[in-house]
């Protein structure tokens, strides 16, 4: 579901979670969570949220897309360039702020603001109550990361029909960027194009290595369409590539499919984390694998909930969560190998469309 009736629905949903922590009501002032309970798109917004309250806060410049993207179920007071005056005169007794979110000068001017008006507010820290609702999505919120991720494999076909060795990893990656914006969308990230030994660094920026025959190429790339993101890797050989570097494949590709099949509702993202490092650490590569499984993917590109280590989330059914091992072996090569999932009660339903055989490029 999307549009003004879902926007009302996230705005009850996070009421009945300010009333179960012990709030009157929560400050949201983040803009991907101001657009994901408002559908507000412009860059100075904010919304109060309470069981009796639902209260939308914009200056001037932005009214008349307000009254377009903003449903009628929210209050709209003024339109003052500082928002911070409006805010203050709709508070209730106890008001939760999003303390990730809110800097600390933006809150002591917000508890200034408060003083100054006589105000008997009280500010809360409120943590992360959006940042729950929106880890689980919903059907027409599905159905925006599906067309994005769709989007994206055929940016990834007509890459590979374009060919890789002899061009620079930079080049790759412009017109991989650009090749996106011809379908009508956004990169969600910077695309990673990495060759070789670049490819042994995870987040490797691309750069002017000329990408050479017979190496491996980690290539990570995401579409934002409609506001809601993709994200996928895949590995490509450009050529033969020696045993070793097949076996590494093999292994991170039999890593993933058995943390899929650990991806359930209830499962904790540390376990599920676990069991892509089981097969890896057996085969000797533990060291070599040090970044987390997976995360969340949605209005932004990294959201909860997370599969590492040090997790504590655990999975519910319509999570969208990436799920991505990787081996990485310092001056040689990397492989990783990336699928966006949805949480399912019986098993993940894999969003990205793409072959995980090793697949040779020109």
């Amino acid at each position: 579901m999307s549009g003004p009736t879902a926007a009302s629905e996230r705005g009850s949903q996070l009421a009945e979670l300010v009333t179960a922590v012990g709030l009157d009501q929560v400050l949201v002032i983040d803009l991907v969570n101001v657009r994901y309970l408002t559908g507000f798109t412009g860059t100075n917004g904010a919304c109060l949220v309470g069981p009796d309250d639902r209260v939308f806060f914009t200056d001037f410049r932005y009214t008349e897309r307000a009254a377009e993207e903003v449903g009628e179920d929210w209050d709209r007071p003024g339109a003052e360039r500082d928002l911070i005056p409006q805010i203050v005169g709709a508070l209730g007794k106890r008001v939760g702020f999003e303390d990730g979110k809110l800097s600390v000068r933006q809150l002591a001017k917000l508890a200034d603001a408060i003083s100054d008006a006589g105000s008997a507010a009280e500010l809360a820290p409120a943590g992360d109550l959006v940042e729950q609702l929106r880890a689980v999505k919903g059907p027409g919120e599905l159905e925006a990361i599906e067309a994005a991720a769709s989007l994206a494999d055929d940016v990834y076909r007509w890459a590979i029909e374009q060919g890789m060795a002899g061009r620079t990893e930079l080049d790759v990656a412009r017109a991989t960027v650009a090749r996106i914006r011809e379908l009508g969308a956004e990169p969600s990230f910077p695309p990673i194009v990495a060759a070789g030994p670049n490819g042994a660094l995870p987040h490797a920026e691309p750069g002017e290595r000329e990408i050479g025959t017979g190496e491996l190429i980690v290539f990570d790339m995401g579409a934002e369409l409609d506001g809601y993101c993709s994200d996928c890797t895949r590995t490509f050989a450009t050529g033969e590539i020696d045993d070793e570097a097949r076996e590494v494949y093999e292994l991170v590709r039999s890593a993933q499919e058995a943390a899929l099949g650990a991806v359930l509702p209830g499962a904790g993202g540390k376990e599920v984390d676990g069991v892509s490092r089981e097969p890896i650490a057996a085969a000797g590569h533990g060291d070599h694998y040090g970044h987390g499984l997976g995360h969340g993917v949605g209005l932004e590109v990294h959201e909860g909930p997370r599969l590492s280590q040090s997790s504590d989330d655990d999975l519910r059914e319509g999570n969208v969560v990436t799920v991505e091992p990787g081996v990485y072996l310092p001056g040689r090569f990397g492989v990783r190998i990336e699928d966006l999932v949805v949480v399912q009660a019986e098993s993940p339903r894999i969003i990205s469309g793409l072959p995980k055989e090793l697949t040779l490029v020109s």
